[in-house]
């Protein structure tokens, strides 16, 4: 199997630089025509310029490849429908949008100014959230799309002093969940990326040994996996130094508790069982977890399992 973009279009913001350059530049060398956007900012997200973004059209158009730059803030709606409109008016399609657009205002919980969580959120979550409203109904018309959110670790696990991105990159995982179920009939794929990866974003978070392994271009083959004609839907792929893994989300079996053992002294006495894997599940959609729960307490009453 050959992954190609040909006659594809693609969206990518946060191209200028680190991880979005690398998708950008990668989905232009199978083919793909590439909108690099990026609002050229610094890493807390003031500023502005399309100058990256004009060199990584540069390094594709020089390569033979199609790109045009166009220097959006993610989090401004306005500017985002004005870049997807223009992508519309060049090329008549949208098949592939990258979210990849981020900045870091980082502090510990106790000392960040809410200003700065807003901040982040309105990159990292809304930001998403208007890029993908802005090219949904045109992936609907054709019934094709293709759409990656970008998580990270931070959210998924925890980071000391990254409340704002974690809470950010972990809501990627509750977008992709539901945008998955909404888009299936229209071949609509949404898939989430959580990278590691040495970038203007993670320099002097580490040794330089360390991110001389960390590349974007290691991550890159996973992107193009996951926005390809043969991508998988509601994936959370992991990525960083060639290593690829993914995130899955499991609910345990869980235990019914009889009207007169509800007490949080019961919860407590049963916790190790409440938590056993023994049974535990991947659920695909919040229906799931209402009909175990249903099923688990007329079972107990000895009442006829309800239709599903």
């Amino acid at each position: 199997m050959s992954i190609r973009f040909d006659d594809r279009v693609a969206i990518v913001t946060g191209a200028g630089n680190g991880l979005g350059r690398s998708h950008a530049l990668g989905l232009a060398a199978r083919g793909a025509k590439v909108v690099v956007v990026d609002f050229g900012g610094s890493r807390d997200g003031t500023g502005g310029s399309t100058e990256a973004a004009d060199k990584v059209v540069a390094e594709i158009t020089a390569a033979g490849g199609e790109a045009m730059a166009h220097g959006a803030n993610v989090a401004d709606r306005a500017q985002v429908d004005a870049m997807v409109a223009a992508t519309m008016a060049r090329w008549g399609r949208v098949d592939i949008l990258v979210n990849n657009a981020g900045i870091l205002r980082d502090k510990t919980f106790l000392k960040m100014d809410l200003a700065d969580f807003e901040a982040v959120v309105d990159v990292h979550l809304i930001g998403t959230v208007n890029c993908t409203k802005a090219v949904w109904e045109i992936m609907r018309a054709r019934n094709y799309g293709r759409i990656l959110f970008t998580s990270s670790s931070s959210g998924l696990y925890g980071n000391f002093g990254q409340a704002n991105y974690g809470a950010a990159k972990a809501a990627m995982v509750g977008l992709m969940n539901v945008l998955h179920i909404e888009g299936g009939k229209n071949d609509i794929r949404v898939n989430t990326l959580a990278p590691t990866a040495a970038t203007r974003m993670t320099e002097g978070l580490m040794p330089p040994e360390m991110l001389a392994l960390l590349t974007p271009e290691s991550i890159t083959p996973g992107v193009l996996y996951l926005v390809s004609e043969e991508a998988p839907s509601r994936v959370i792929l992991c990525a960083g130094a060639g290593g690829f893994a993914r995130t899955m989300i499991y609910e345990t079996e869980g235990v019914y508790l009889p009207e007169d053992e509800r007490t949080p002294e019961t919860i407590a006495a049963r916790f190790a069982d409440i938590s056993s894997p023994v049974g535990q599940k991947a659920l695909q959609s919040a229906g799931e977890q209402t009909a175990k729960f249903v099923l688990q307490a007329s079972a107990a009453k000895g009442l006829s399992a309800p239709q599903r």
